[in-house]
């Protein structure tokens, strides 16, 4: 009929027979050889199986040693005196014997006033007691004629006894003289100024020509003893106790002065005292070591960070301090087995210096712990050891 829809024709009925069949043989096969290789016992894997994931760390093997055991604080280089060296006369300046900054030693010369004023009084001392010595011989002679004449009764007691009073008088007249003769030489001693004791001189504090005063108050230079040399320096009020101890029994401690980074070593000397009340506003406590600073290395008012070697703990076993891990449990470390797996393992934390701690419990010496990428790891997990390189990078596995 005209307009409508052609109805499609269906696929002949021979061409799905042998599509079906085309399928069942392709089915059979497949479960037939399936069955050949299950029955000649040829077992069927997958193509790949995952491996098990490593996890980079870097291990170091836990070491028996001594371990010392520091007291650190701040200090302050001081010199051992300080002396500010001034005139004990007045008069002019006339020289200067010291350069700037030298070492000098006990008894040079460091400048000298003008001397002659002190010699003309030493003269008109001298003088004066010349003239007192022939006097007081006059008048010894003159009693010892009285005393003949006394003898005699040629004369009364009265003048043999105010002879001898005058030869008394004459006397104290000698010794007064020998007096102002000493004190003149030591003025003439004074005019030449010296060094009370060894050290180095600071900046001149007056120029030649200047007049001196006996009053006044800034002298002519500052003298430093800086050998030896002191320090001062502070630690906590709590460790006060085993120091008093260790100084009780005479025992030296040994006390090292690093630089302001605390990096650097400068020098090392011994604790000589330590102060005799606390500083409550700081709860610490102020001690005094002193350094022979023979190389100079140390100077007044220089800034220094201080460790006191306190003890010395023997034969301990010590680990870095980034092993240790803290959890609910406690302090733990990880360890690597022969297996190169992982395994937790509890300790006991003794000391900590620095970035070294001993452990009490829980290690034996030559165990091989993890440092670095402890935070990816669980008990069990499977590790490749890394060697760190000495900028602290990873440079690839150990062998």
């Amino acid at each position: 009929m005209t307009g409508d829809t052609p109805t499609p024709s269906a696929p002949p009925i021979g061409k799905r027979s042998r599509w079906r069949f085309w399928l069942l043989t392709l089915v059979v096969l497949g479960g037939g050889g399936y069955w050949l290789l299950a029955a000649s016992g040829t077992a069927v894997e997958p193509a790949v199986r995952p491996a098990a994931q490593s996890v980079p760390v870097v291990t170091v093997a836990v070491r028996q040693g001594d371990l010392p055991i520091y007291l650190t604080g701040l200090g302050s280089v001081t010199a051992f005196n300080t002396v500010t060296v001034k005139s004990r006369v007045d008069g002019q300046l006339i020289r200067v014997a010291f350069q700037e900054g030298q070492i000098v030693r006990a008894g040079d010369l460091l400048a000298e006033i003008d001397p002659r004023p002190f010699q003309v009084q030493l003269t008109q001392a001298e003088g004066q007691m010349a003239r007192d010595l022939a006097q007081l011989q006059e008048a010894k002679i003159t009693l010892e004629r009285y005393r003949e004449l006394l003898a005699k009764q040629f004369i009364s007691q009265q003048q043999f006894d105010s002879q001898a009073a005058t030869v008394s008088q004459y006397e104290g007249a000698v010794k007064a003289d020998q007096g102002v003769i000493d004190n003149a030489k030591l003025q003439l001693t004074y005019s030449r100024i010296t060094a009370p004791l060894s050290g180095r001189v600071g900046l001149r504090l007056l120029d030649v020509g200047n007049i001196v005063h006996a009053g006044d108050q800034n002298g002519l230079v500052v003298i430093t003893q800086v050998q030896p040399i002191a320090v001062l320096f502070t630690i906590p009020e709590d460790n006060l106790s085993p120091v008093l101890k260790k100084l009780g029994v005479g025992e030296q401690l040994v006390v090292d002065a690093y630089n302001r980074t605390g990096q650097t070593k400068i020098a090392t000397g011994s604790l000589l005292t330590v102060d005799n009340q606390i500083d409550q506003s700081t709860g610490t406590f102020r001690l005094k070591a002193v350094f022979q600073n023979d190389d100079q290395a140390l100077f007044p008012n220089q800034f220094v960070n201080v460790r006191l070697l306190l003890e010395v703990r023997k034969e301990v076993a010590i680990v870095p301090l980034v092993a240790i891990q803290r959890g609910p449990q406690g302090t733990f470390v990880y360890v690597v087995k022969e297996d190169k797996t992982v395994e937790v393992r509890p300790v006991t934390v003794g000391i900590t210096e620095g970035n070294a701690v001993s452990i009490e419990a829980g290690l034996s010496p030559r165990e091989l712990i993890v440092v670095d990428g402890a935070d990816k790891l669980r008990a069990g997990s499977l590790v490749r050891m890394e060697t760190p390189a000495p900028d602290g990078s990873e440079q690839g596995p150990s062998t």
